[in-house]
């Protein structure tokens, strides 16, 4: 059985555009989407920044189809479309079951649950709204993909925190390899800028009050942003066999868990996963090009990820590019990966590496060469992309030039 599995579409939106090609377009420029939110509903929560999308593109769902999703079911459909567009997949009664989905969600439904608390504790209602459920459940973005696009083949819903993405993509990936499926739409989606979620983010003192500044030495914590990314993934033999465009390979998978602490990380679960990867893709260190570091910038995560991977690239981190892309577009939780899956794909795709925004000082306890603030040009033929979770939960993946 051929094992290659190959990106023929990409589609995403968050705080940096409304379409996978703006989002590049911004990560090259070194913006930084962060900043006020607009949400006129975060009530006490005056001065908590985000990576928030203001203004939605245009789309065709009706409002009966809309009553049904929460907000970060209709980004992914939306990532989702798009992705199909690109790859020129059309989905018929022949087909359908075998074309699925999965898609990653970290905090899902919030805009759902934030309604129905606030109506049933606030404002005296006497009933939740009767679509609550089906709006709510992390299984609820990868099933409204597959009704809108006619998916019939396997369909799921992945949720492992901050690595939920790359795992869902990952499962995309193994359906492939294991003959279930010839063509999965894979990424993920979270939508988590709303009062409740804020403040219990806040509550654990992560938050930066200013901007997201990763590895920088006056880095002060995490941004979270809302957004989508998917990719249609297709066994090599489908994708030449319908003569598509064949963006980059998934080459490699990486998956472990630190089994330690909830919250706090270890350099021992990530590198664990990063080996694995390359062993997984047949990889040397050295072939690395570009590396999408998970990045959150905070003081401790951005320390522990720089040992991770010295341990694993050695003298070839000296040589290696890296960037954390999250000083752009936030971290967008169960979707950062899969935006950061974007910015691997682009960055094989057009040679560039894309910058580490925000970067003022230089941290000697993370000494890597994080791209600041300007993008370089460089060939790169295999790009790796870091995720790592609260639960110890890890999943690394390398893209590589077809």
């Amino acid at each position: 059985m051929d094992r290659r599995v190959v990106i023929t579409g990409v589609g995403g939106l968050c705080a940096l555009g409304s379409n996978a090609a703006s989002i590049w377009r911004g990560m090259c420029a070194g913006i930084s989407a962060i900043g006020p939110i607009a949400n006129t509903e975060l009530y006490e929560l005056d001065g908590i920044i985000g990576a928030e999308i203001k203004v939605l593109p245009e789309h065709d769902i009706c409002q009966k189809q809309l009553s049904s999703m929460d907000r970060f079911s209709l980004l992914a459909v939306l990532a989702a479309r798009e992705a199909v567009a690109q790859a020129g997949l059309s989905c018929d009664d022949w087909n359908a079951h075998r074309y699925g989905a999965t898609v990653g969600v970290g905090i899902c439904g919030s805009e759902a649950v934030e309604e129905n608390y606030r109506a049933l504790l606030l404002s005296g209602a006497k009933r939740t709204g009767i679509l609550t459920i089906p709006r709510v459940m992390p299984g609820a973005a990868a099933g409204q993909v597959s009704m809108h696009l006619g998916l019939r083949g396997p369909v799921f819903g992945v949720t492992s925190a901050c690595a939920s993405a790359n795992n869902a993509i990952a499962s995309a990936v193994d359906q492939i390899r294991l003959g279930r499926a010839d063509v999965m739409l894979a990424g993920g989606s979270d939508a988590p800028l709303v009062w409740g979620v804020l403040k219990s983010w806040e509550a654990l003192r992560v938050l930066a009050p200013d901007t997201c500044r990763p590895f920088s030495a006056d880095r002060r914590g995490v941004v979270l942003g809302e957004g989508a990314g998917m990719a249609v993934l297709e066994s090599y033999q489908h994708a030449k066999a319908r003569g598509a465009i064949i963006l980059a390979e998934i080459a490699g998978i990486g998956l472990s868990a630190d089994a330690f602490h909830i919250v706090a990380p270890t350099a021992e679960g990530p590198e664990a996963a990063m080996r694995a990867c390359l062993q997984d893709a047949g990889l040397n260190p050295e072939d690395v090009d570009y590396l999408n570091a998970h990045g959150t910038g905070t003081r401790v995560n951005d320390v522990i990820e720089t040992a991770a991977i010295k341990r694993v690239f050695g003298d070839h981190t000296r040589s290696m590019s890296v960037s954390a892309t999250k000083s752009m577009h936030g971290h967008c939780l169960g979707a950062a990966s899969a935006i950061e899956m974007i910015a691997c794909v682009m960055a094989i795709r057009h040679g560039i590496v894309p910058p580490t925004a925000n970067y003022n000082e230089r941290d000697p306890k993370c000494d890597l060469d994080v791209t600041p603030n300007v993008l370089r040009e460089k060939e790169i033929r295999v790009a790796l992309s870091n995720a790592f979770a609260m639960g110890g939960t890890n999943a690394v993946l390398a893209f590589r030039q077809v």
